[in-house]
């Protein structure tokens, strides 16, 4: 592609990225940056596939079931593409590896199923002014967006996470698993404009998925001033905040 060209495919190779979530969300994005020539791929994940991720988590199948994700979707990369550097981090994200964690990655992929990561790599990201790709899905739904490490921020949309037990999740509602897909896709795809400078990427824009009616709109994403992250006198230590419950930043 004239677009990409030489200069891009090489911004490629010498990128890192760190994808968290080797699931639905994380299966298409992992599968489309190893294509796409990726210099270093990071992949964290602590859970092993299990035969009912089958329908959505694509990179793993019927021969991975018992294994860990992480190296279920390693060894997927190196059959795609041999040249990519694959980092393996077969560990929950927390508040104490976190920074660590992302430190050496350009660009971190939110490919998680659960809100107080969600919280977690968006505090980190902003504190550390890294990239942030976003993407949640929920049965026929999904929804992506990108944060630049500034503003506006995840938080920005929502504040505190809702109360336990309130939102279901893929285990327990379920989803289309052609879902996943497409918005870990998207996600991939706004990856690589971020690497080559190409594009226009849903920074401050929020882009909503309906799969049943095949439907799909951006709604502006507007920084709160207040935001408790990215706002006036916002968040300085990841140690102020909690990530369980309702993963709050006290005032």
């Amino acid at each position: 592609m004239d677009d990409i060209g030489p200069e891009g495919q090489a911004a490629l190779l010498d990128s890192a990225v760190l994808v968290v979530g080797a699931g639905g969300l994380g299966s298409p994005v992992i599968q489309y940056l190893a294509a796409a020539g990726l210099g270093q791929l990071g992949i964290a994940d602590p859970d092993i596939v299990e035969r009912s991720n089958l329908q959505r988590q694509t990179i793993h199948g019927s021969a991975d079931i018992g294994r860990r994700k992480v190296e279920s979707a390693a060894e997927f990369v190196g059959e795609l593409n041999a040249d990519i550097t694959v980092n393996r981090h077969e560990l929950r994200v927390t508040a104490e590896v976190v920074t660590d964690l992302i430190a050496d990655y350009d660009v971190v992929v939110d490919a998680s199923d659960n809100f107080p990561t969600r919280f977690l790599l968006n505090d980190a990201c902003v504190l550390a002014d890294k990239p942030l790709s976003h993407g949640a899905v929920y049965r026929f739904e999904g929804q992506a967006t990108t944060f630049t490490g500034g503003q506006p921020c995840y938080r920005c949309l929502f504040p505190e996470a809702p109360p336990e037990g309130s939102v279901p999740n893929c285990a327990t509602a379920g989803v289309l698993g052609a879902v996943p897909g497409t918005v870990g896709a998207i996600q991939a795809t706004e990856v690589v404009k971020l690497l080559v400078g190409h594009g226009k990427t849903l920074e401050e824009r929020f882009l909503i998925y309906e799969s049943a009616d095949m439907t799909m709109e951006t709604v502006p994403l507007e920084t709160r001033p207040d935001c408790p992250v990215c706002g006036t006198g916002g968040l300085e230590s990841l140690s102020e905040a909690t990530y369980a419950e309702d993963c709050a930043v006290p005032e």
